[in-house]
């Protein structure tokens, strides 16, 4: 029985995280020459990233009887993905100007280390622009390989719809291309079950690697922002994601639970990207229609990224009050402006977030930018809050956006989270098209 208990993933997973911490406190030096273990398994990540993205996106299209339908549930999801990741701004915004956790640091930013944010500034001039013109050429790949060979989301996002709405309008033309992606894709999961099995090295190399680097002392200071983030992220998740999983009809303990694997290794890896492709299969054999998954879960990465959202006007008005910087309320709501716009260029890898909170408060030119190393040393703590949240956020949202298009087999579903029956082995695609196809009349209506 206790084989079978450490044989499950998230125990592993569990245990690795536990391990790293110890090996941080007690021996720093061998904990941070252990950082290429984690480092090493997001590269796995990442370098199936882009094709299970591409072919998930254009399956789910291509499959899709009407376009019309494509159209209902991509702005449908937008509009959730709008309400949802500015709640979570606001949020942020109110816990930090009710606690006030920078109040009394008193840093002068002249005195800070500028130096040592160099490459994070460039990057972020480089990589995230504020302009919205330029977010939306971003969106279009100068080309198709530069964008599989960056892993950039977006491009990619924009390619595979349009290759999806062209094979979708060849009708049968298009079936052995289909078929073929079909099991390109198969392929790809294969690939990820077995990257999977080296996740709890990468936990605990990713853990030992944080404390021995910056140990626990180094926290101390910033413990109150760190609660604060930690409180918020709870509250989101149990107040407006449990809202929504009540109307939607189940339970957000029993979801939980049955993506505890992956939020397990979310917490060891810090990157809500390293579980994408096993997250959108078990959302499939839950019961969620192939094409809502295919377009939901990825677009959510770029446009629902609801911890990160908790953690930029947090750490942006901690700054502030950090440096002594007054921000009248109408400048703080700018602030959540600008956020509502650079939140959407952010990725689901760790770090992404503090270059886009650099870009966000260059672009203000109020609050100082070599504020934000006052956050160097508590960055990674607090991204586990963000991967964690970010990863619920979306796989609530797949739920949610198929219960509102009619795209969500409920009965299979509540056997599934109720341990009655065990999720499909195979994703039985046709069965949740056809929930699907039965309420585009109904969808066409809301």
């Amino acid at each position: 029985m206790i084989g079978n208990f450490l044989g499950k993933l998230y125990v592993q997973v569990l245990i690795g995280v536990v391990v790293g911490i110890l090996l941080g406190i007690y021996t720093p030096e061998i904990g941070t020459e252990l950082k290429p273990l984690g480092d090493a398994f997001i590269r796995l990540i990442k370098m199936v990233f882009a094709p299970i993205i591409f072919a998930t996106v254009v399956l789910g299209i291509a499959r899709m009887e009407s376009m019309k339908e494509l159209g209902h549930v991509g702005g449908k999801a937008l509009i959730y993905f709008e309400v949802l990741s500015t709640l979570a701004l606001a949020l942020g915004l109110i816990v930090v100007n009710y606690f006030e956790p920078g109040v009394g640091m008193n840093i002068d930013p002249a005195t800070l280390d500028t130096q040592s944010i160099a490459t994070y500034t460039s990057a972020a001039a480089s990589g995230n622009s504020t302009s919205f013109v330029d977010f939306l050429m971003k969106l279009i790949p100068a080309s198709v390989a530069d964008a599989f060979a960056k892993n950039e989301i977006l491009p990619i996002l924009v390619f595979s719809t349009f290759f999806g709405v062209a094979l979708a309008q060849m009708g049968p033309q298009a079936k052995p291309v289909v078929d073929f992606l079909d099991s390109f894709s198969h392929g790809m999961f294969k690939i990820v079950g077995m990257i999977m099995r080296v996740a709890p090295l990468a936990a605990c190399g990713a853990m030992a690697f944080t404390v021995g680097k910056y140990g626990l002392g180094s926290i101390v200071s910033l413990g109150k922002l760190m609660a604060c983030m930690y409180i918020t992220c709870f509250l989101f998740v149990v107040v407006v994601l449990g809202s929504i999983c009540r109307i939607c009809g189940f339970s957000l303990w029993k979801f939980l639970k049955y993506i505890r694997e992956e939020l397990f290794t979310v917490l060891g890896t810090s990157s809500s990207e390293s579980v994408v492709p096993q997250l959108m299969n078990k959302l499939e054999k839950v019961g969620v229609s192939k094409p809502v998954v295919g377009l939901v879960i990825p677009s959510g990465l770029t446009f629902n990224p609801d911890g990160q959202c908790i953690y930029y006007t947090m750490a942006a008005i901690f700054i502030a009050q950090a440096t002594n910087t007054p921000l009248t309320f109408t400048e703080e709501l700018i602030v959540l402006g600008v956020l509502m716009l650079t939140s959407k260029g952010s990725a689901g890898v760790t770090g992404s977030g503090f270059i886009t909170l650099a870009a966000t408060l260059a672009s203000m030119d109020k609050i100082p930018v070599a504020g934000i190393v006052l956050l160097l040393g508590v960055d990674r703590f607090m991204s586990e809050a963000r991967s964690i949240t970010n990863t619920i956020g979306n796989a609530v949202a797949t739920m949610a956006i198929a219960r509102w298009v009619g795209a969500l087999d409920q009965e299979h579903m509540h056997k599934v989270l109720d341990g009655k029956q065990e999720s499909l082995k195979t994703t039985t695609t046709t069965a949740t098209q056809g929930t699907f196809d039965e309420s585009a009349a109904q969808v066409k209506s809301v």
